[in-house]
């Protein structure tokens, strides 16, 4: 009998957000018995950022027993760009939908029929040559026969077994943010709100689509769009972006709340300046905006005895390519896969491991290329005219957050 399919198998995985859950309704239907330890105090609900679905989402989401069908997202049948003055300057057809976190949160966890345990900070994991071992911040320990760590890009499992591993900053933030569908002028919910669009000022860009509103429904009216807008940024100055009004650095991301409203006004004062009117609205109009810095890491392996990576907490990819959701379902289908295809748990594990390290190296390279365009920024005056050659609309819009197998 495979590992598996033993129904005294027990699975701990760390983190539950989206890709913790994906990983925990896979195995448990592949057998498995299932603990989820989230730190956060409360489940993960109330999280809009928008997810571009490709394929192999819908594939995993399927196989984890999640019905897909229209309500999974919002569908949209055409890529768009404007120019400063809101004028259309490309379109092409591209049907594709787009959901969001707090959608993909919502129906996984669903569909999870095992213990998912809130406030349950994880301070230490071990493998042993017959089990593996969690120790939580209370002091307790907890046993099971392997440990799967999804616990996002700031890994703190990661940082156990791999502290060479790094987050290399890319040099430039991606502010992002989401507005009711009725809080816009008619004239913009018209020209943007059922497209993919993007607009492209100097050395910088923005894009952006509908996806669920409030409580995830995807009714007309009641739906929310959705922007990313990729600014350059230098060190020192993100240093200052990153920094709350009573002087806290928080050092790879600082929560919405704590952004200085200085530097939302000075990013609404941009969004005026550089972006098509559009746009500019859209910034204006949203409650609560977040940036985020960008940043690459990849790691050399992903399982450890009886411990294994999962998600961001292995391999962090710039957002220009769609697929952070995706590769984590991808992890879980091949985890899975892997462990049914072996005898014991680490071996398993081993050739999950051997599988998805070329799949992470490959998603972060094509991403990393996709955004080459910004990182040139904050360089030369000939690193940015050879980077501009490439970023033409129509290479923009058949790029971005395509569908592609690695």
């Amino acid at each position: 009998m495979t590992a598996a399919h033993d129904p005294r198998r027990k699975a701990i995985v760390i983190g539950g957000s989206v890709g913790g859950l994906f990983a925990a309704n896979l195995l448990s239907r592949s057998g498995w018995d299932i603990e989820i330890f989230e730190r956060t105090p409360e489940a993960l609900t109330g999280r809009g950022a928008g997810i571009v679905t490709h394929p192999e989402l819908f594939e995993a989401l399927t196989a984890a027993g999640v019905e897909v069908d229209e309500s999974i997202g919002v569908s949209v049948n055409t890529r768009i760009t404007l120019a400063r003055d809101g004028s259309a300057i490309s379109e092409r057809e591209m049907p594709q939908t787009l959901t969001g976190w707090g959608k993909m949160y919502e129906v996984l966890g669903n569909a999870f029929s095992g213990t998912y345990r809130t406030g349950a900070h994880v301070m230490a994991v071990a493998s042993h040559a017959d089990h593996a071992e969690v120790t939580l911040a209370d002091g307790s320990t907890h046993r099971a026969d392997m440990v799967i760590a999804a616990d996002g890009f700031r890994s703190g499992v990661r940082e156990q077994l791999l502290p060479e591993a790094r987050l290399e900053y890319a040099g430039y933030i991606a502010w992002r943010g989401l507005v009711n569908e009725g809080e816009l002028t008619r004239a913009t919910h018209a020209a943007i709100f059922d497209k993919f669009a993007f607009c492209l000022p100097p050395r910088e860009q923005i894009l952006g689509y509908p996806v669920a509103g409030e409580h995830n429904s995807t009714v007309a009216g009641e739906r929310r769009f959705n922007f990313v807008w990729y600014r350059a940024t230098c060190e020192d100055e993100l240093a200052s972006l990153l920094t709350d009004a009573q002087g806290k650095c928080w050092s790879t991301g600082i929560p919405p709340g704590m952004i200085r409203p200085d530097v939302i006004a000075d990013m609404e004062s941009a969004a005026t300046d550089l972006l098509a009117p559009q746009f500019a609205e859209v910034v204006a109009r949203t409650a609560q905006p977040l940036f985020q810095p960008i940043y690459d890491l990849t790691v050399s392996r992903m399982s450890f005895g009886r411990i294994a990576l999962l998600g961001d907490a292995a391999f962090v990819a710039r957002p220009h390519c769609g697929m952070g959701v995706t590769k984590a379902a991808g992890d879980a289908m091949a985890l899975v896969r892997a462990l049914e295809g072996n005898a014991t748990v680490e071996s398993g594990l081993d050739a999950y491991s051997a599988a998805r390290v070329q799949v992470g190296q490959a998603i972060v390279e094509h991403a990393r290329h996709l955004g080459a365009y910004m990182q040139a920024q904050l360089k030369s005056d000939e690193d940015r005219a050879m980077a501009e050659r490439y970023r033409t609309p129509e290479a923009v819009m058949r790029d971005t957050a395509v569908s592609r197998r690695f």
